[in-house]
């Protein structure tokens, strides 16, 4: 089966590219350093020819609020007319746990426009919420930064590894679409400011860590249930201490 993975060059792209052919499939690692843009249109109606199924793992390169709702807009519209076009069965969007929760945020409201559009699209489609990415963690503490303290809500996280992302995205892509949401998430619960703290002291950084309830998560104020999933997820099987065991180190 050809599959054509829209952002195959990326962390979960790279490594769902790797699963599927390993399976035997004809895998397309699609983005603007291999030749298709989905912002510009540039090689998409080639790399969609006779592709079954296309996932779509792209990010914007900026989160701020208009670019990035630029970005999901853009790609999500070009991608679909030329999913239309060739055919495809199935779609596959990999999108965030509490997107509908997170409406404060640009980048939420931009993810849920892209769930929006796929809906609309008429292509039989799957959309998998995923729980933050352990390998996320460093760039979380760097991002809430107020006067060299870290500034984090204590509110539950429920990381995933990159690793069991990949797998649950190369399973999504061999079945059939479910024309709805499938959730995934990792096995443990953790306060988003306790878990920093010891990613940052595990690592050696100094950094203090504070406990703020009104520190915001890329915009949007969070509250227990804003990043976990309730939705009987499928669950990773890599804790923290594991990936934490064999992360690579920068």
């Amino acid at each position: 089966m050809k599959i054509v993975i829209i952002g195959g060059t990326g962390l979960i792209g790279s490594k769902t590219t790797e699963r599927l052919r390993a399976k035997g499939h004809e895998v397309i690692a699609a983005s603007p350093n291999t030749g298709v843009n989905t912002i510009t249109g540039e090689g998409l109606a080639e790399a969609l020819t006779g592709a079954q199924v296309v996932l779509d793992l792209a990010n914007s390169p900026s989160f701020e609020d208009k670019a990035v709702m630029e970005f999901f807009e853009t790609s999500g519209r070009n991608l679909l007319a030329a999913e239309h076009a060739a055919s495809v069965k199935h779609h596959v969007a990999l999108s965030v746990v509490g997107t509908e929760r997170l409406q404060e945020s640009g980048y939420f409201r931009a993810k849920l426009v892209q769930e929006k559009l796929i809906r609309e699209a008429g292509i039989a489609y799957t959309i998998v919420h995923s729980t933050q990415f352990m390998e996320f963690l460093g760039g979380i503490a760097q991002s809430a930064l107020v006067d060299g303290k870290v500034h984090l809500s204590p509110a539950f996280v429920q990381p995933i590894a990159s690793d069991d992302v990949a797998d649950a995205m190369a399973d999504v892509a061999l079945a059939q679409p479910v024309n709805g949401l499938v959730e995934i998430a990792g096995p443990e619960r953790f306060r988003l400011n306790e878990l920093v703290a010891r990613y940052l002291e595990s690592t050696g950084d100094t950094r203090q860590v504070v406990a703020d309830p009104n520190a915001k998560y890329f915009g949007a104020r969070l509250d227990d249930g804003s990043l976990v999933s309730d939705r009987d997820p499928r669950l990773g099987k890599i804790g923290f201490e594991q990936w934490f065991a064999t992360a690579p180190r920068k």
